[in-house]
């Protein structure tokens, strides 16, 4: 499930979840904070989309079915054309250790999962004014 919006759009927000349920309720999220969001459920997919339309916000599960979302961080910030665009993790990997990992992949902030959604809200519109 990949949604296109016109990358026009300020606020634009990323999210990459392969699990139909997280993503869902991320999509709630997003559209009851009223943000415009484009979806990948795999990391390559997230790459790509995030080349194309340059979202300003990315918000990355990290376990994916292809590459894991911490490949997906390095590589966007290795990238001049991605390195910019903030990186939230969103994980059920909750330890000191993965939020490091994630971190020093390249992720500005870190959400455990399950996450309460109004934590999540504010996480988001610190990153995306």
């Amino acid at each position: 499930m990949e949604s296109q919006v016109d990358n026009s759009q300020r606020g634009l927000i990323l999210a990459v979840e392969d699990g139909a349920d997280n993503l869902e309720l991320i999509i709630q999220v997003l559209e009851l904070i009223g943000f415009p969001f484009i979806t990948a459920t795999d990391g390559r997919t997230a790459i790509a989309m995030a080349h194309q339309q340059q979202p300003d916000l990315i918000l990355l599960d990290i376990v994916l079915p292809d590459i894991s979302g911490l490949e997906v961080a390095q590589c966007l910030k290795q990238d001049s054309r991605t390195a910019k665009i903030p990186i939230i993790a969103v994980t059920g990997m909750v330890s000191k250790e993965q939020k490091e990992r994630c971190l020093s992949a390249g992720c500005d902030d870190f959400v455990a999962k399950p996450y309460d959604i109004e934590f999540l809200e504010t996480v988001i519109k610190s990153y995306v004014s």
